[in-house]
């Protein structure tokens, strides 16, 4: 850009623009634009200490030179106006239409994302969020626009800011330029940041530009020559241009550990033809007479680059043995390539026609293609993986939401706020109860819009319900949903078979303690493969297998034995029970009912692991007369007893620390705790050691006398 900063008026924007709009009306519409931006902005002035409407001029100005279009130029003044004046999007469309409007919303809302450059996972997530904000791509020009004026006047800002902000142009938005193909804005934002981020390397290659510039320009036009006459003589209408010098590119180069002296592009020309035809034959005629250095060819017109760049790129040793780049593209290749395939469309089909409404059209399609790609590191991509790439971006249509606290939630389109909750968390998820947007309570099927400001409401006590699985819209969420059902059937069919075993363990008259010994279980595990009783309870439960089947399979010969023929070898005695009638038994107390010294009890024999010893009321003892006998507490036995218990409470608040306390302080050990939770209340499963009943009965009143404890009861399994 030529003019200076405090010389720039609206006549130079305009006189611009006239290069290649002709309508009239349009440039009167970029005019108003001007005039109302400048009147909103009256009082308000830029950290340079200049009139605010100096910044919106030079956006303006810098987006002619890439051949935005009209709407694009005017919403380049007014991109600050409702951000920072008073105007409302009403007045604004009434004045400059909803398109214009739309556009400068866009850019009032990338505005306000504040951006991380911490990592490549961040950098890469916040080129995304740009996109996928941008319903029209001439957001972020327009935004780029914006940026770059900005990092012209950097200096006025204080040296941290320079660098946030320096980083931010060089790792998010040059990137974003460089995929939209604007080399203009990417290689000058380049450059700038380099000056802000690493002062000491920008002016030393600055300086060593300068002091070899009269050398390389002498050797440029002696070159320069050479070639034109070359092409000339073989009758190809063509121009030559020198090309500019990209700090940020040298710096790239001697970075890789190149020196200063072998840098190609230093000496540097590019050539314009008129046809793609052309473009090989100038190739073929320059490599007649200048060497080509080997392996230095790309040909970029059969195979643009992903941004549509096309061109031939040769490197050749030319005069005085010096090594020359030389780019040779069509007129229409080099337009794509300075100032972005997006405003070069804009361009060429508004010169054809005036029918903005089609060119929006044609536009906004062909610019889905960006939209899809942004954010996909091309260079490290072959052909095939590009293509596969693109596929799945395009497929991928995201949006972009708000919590109340300005993080930026990405969620597939057609997300619901369910999907939103489970992205914040899972717990989050299972726990919505509701939910507030833009201030706006919604049904939890309601579809969720771009920048949408979400406020999830929940309550402990929810749980999800099966109908989420229909309305949520991510795959991620759909099947944690189906994960908490899926837990949650496991419970069910476990307590249905647990119930079914032991049914038909009474109708065998077999001790659920008797068909749990380990050396039964040992026999399930090798046959079944079932390792556990939990296993065997799920298994019944969801049928795959059945009770019957386990039973007849441990039990193949029932018999029938009476107490007095019951021959038991004992290796332990236990001197608490005394089992009448017999010495030197093994004596086990049962798990499934857990007697405790004071408990009415009675012995059941079993097969080869001595006697049982069961609680007078236990389940598994029903209609098992003829294989018990008569035990009773040697009271002058002291020890304690493993007993399990149930803790009743009427909340949903965890009382876990209060209840081991109450318990602790009676000198009763707990062994274990866990919580299961009900739909509105919590129950706790307690294993304890009492010294029997009395200290156990005197447990349970203490328990019951806490305001939150409903009651109590003995686990019986």
């Amino acid at each position: 850009m030529s003019h200076a900063k405090d010389e720039l008026t609206v006549q130079d924007v305009l006189e611009q623009a006239k290069t290649y709009i002709t309508d009239e009306e349009q440039l009167q519409f970029i005019e108003r634009a001007y005039l109302f931006a400048k009147e909103k902005h009256t009082g308000q002035y830029r950290k340079t200490g200049e009139d605010y409407i100096i910044h919106p001029l030079n956006v303006a100005m810098i987006l002619t030179t890439i051949y935005a279009d009209y709407e694009t130029i005017a919403a380049g003044f007014l991109h600050d106006v409702l951000e920072d004046c008073d105007c409302t999007p009403e007045e604004m469309e009434e004045k400059f239409g909803a398109e214009v409007t739309k556009l400068v919303q866009g850019v009032t809302k990338l505005s306000k994302i504040h951006f991380s450059t911490e990592n490549d996972y961040l950098i890469d997530y916040y080129k995304k969020i740009i996109v996928g904000m941008s319903e029209d791509v001439r957001v972020i020009i327009i935004k780029l626009a914006d940026r770059l004026h900005n990092m012209r006047t950097l200096w006025a800002t204080p040296p941290d800011r320079q660098k946030v902000k320096a980083k931010e142009a060089l790792e998010i938005l040059a990137p974003i330029a460089h995929h939209l193909g604007i080399h203009k804005i990417k290689s000058e934002l380049e450059d700038l940041a380099l000056r802000y981020l690493k002062p000491d390397v920008f002016y030393d290659i600055a300086e060593k530009l300068n002091k070899t510039k009269l050398e390389r320009d002498r050797t440029v036009v002696e070159m320069q020559k050479e070639v034109s006459d070359l092409l000339t003589e073989h009758h190809i209408n063509h121009e030559i241009k020198g090309r500019a010098k990209c700090i940020y590119s040298i710096y790239n180069k001697l970075n890789k550990g190149k020196k200063f002296s072998d840098i190609y592009d230093l000496l540097a020309l590019r050539i314009l033809v008129h046809t793609e035809q052309e473009c090989y034959l100038a190739l073929g005629i320059i490599h007649s007479k200048f060497r080509p250095l080997p392996k230095r060819f790309k040909d970029y017109i059969a195979m643009p680059k992903p941004n549509m760049y096309q061109s031939l790129h040769t490197t050749v040793f030319g005069i005085d043995g010096y090594l020359f780049e030389i780019q040779i593209r069509t007129y229409d290749m080099d337009e794509v390539a300075e100032n972005g395939i997006a405003s070069h469309w804009a361009y060429k089909e508004n010169k054809g026609s005036n029918k903005t409404a089609n060119l929006q059209s044609t536009t906004e399609q062909k610019l889905q293609f960006f939209k899809s790609i942004i954010d996909l590191s091309k260079d490290k991509m072959s052909s095939e993986e590009f293509v596969n790439s693109v596929k799945d971006e395009v497929l991928n249509n995201n949006i972009y939401c708000f919590t109340p606290k300005g993080d930026v939630i990405e969620l597939p389109k057609g997300a619901t706020p369910i999907d939103f909750a489970y992205k914040i968390h899972t717990k989050v998820g299972e726990t919505t109860t509701g939910a507030i947007v833009n201030n706006t309570i919604v049904p939890l099927n309601y579809e969720l819009q771009n920048n949408d400001i979400v406020r999830i409401i929940t309550n402990k006590n929810a749980t999800p319900s099966m109908e989420w699985i229909n309305i949520v819209k991510a795959t991620t969420t759909r099947n944690k949903i189906k994960n908490f059902f899926s837990k949650n059937e496991k419970e069910v069919y476990m307590d249905r078979g647990k119930y079914t075993l032991e049914k038909e363990l009474r109708k065998k008259k077999i001790a659920i303690s008797d068909f749990s010994s380990e050396e039964n279980l040992k026999a399930l595990n090798e046959e079944f493969k079932l390792d556990s009783m939990d296993d065997i309870y799920l298994a019944i439960g969801n049928g795959k297998t059945s009770a019957l089947s386990l039973i007849n399979f441990l039990y193949k010969e029932p018999e029938s034995v009476q107490p007095k023929n019951i021959k038991v070898t004992s290796k332990n005695m236990d001197a608490d029970i005394i089992v009448s009638g017999i010495d030197k038994v093994r004596v086990n107390l049962a798990n499934c009912c857990c007697p405790v010294y004071g408990d009415d009890i009675i012995g059941y024999i079993t097969k080869g692991n001595g006697i049982s010893v069961h609680r007078t009321n236990c389940h598994n003892l029903e209609m098992l007369e003829t294989r018990t006998l008569e035990v009773h507490w040697n009271s002058n036995v002291n020890k304690r007893y493993l007993t399990n218990i149930l803790i009743y409470t009427n909340t949903h608040e965890n009382h876990m620390l209060d209840l081991m306390q109450v318990i602790s302080s009676m000198n009763v050990s707990v062994d274990g705790i866990k919580t299961m939770s009900k739909v509105d209340t919590i129950l706790y499963e307690a294993s304890i050691y009492v010294t029997g009943l009395d200290q156990l009965t005197k447990l349970f009143s203490n328990l019951e006398k806490q305001n939150y404890v409903d009651h109590c009861e003995r686990l019986m399994r």
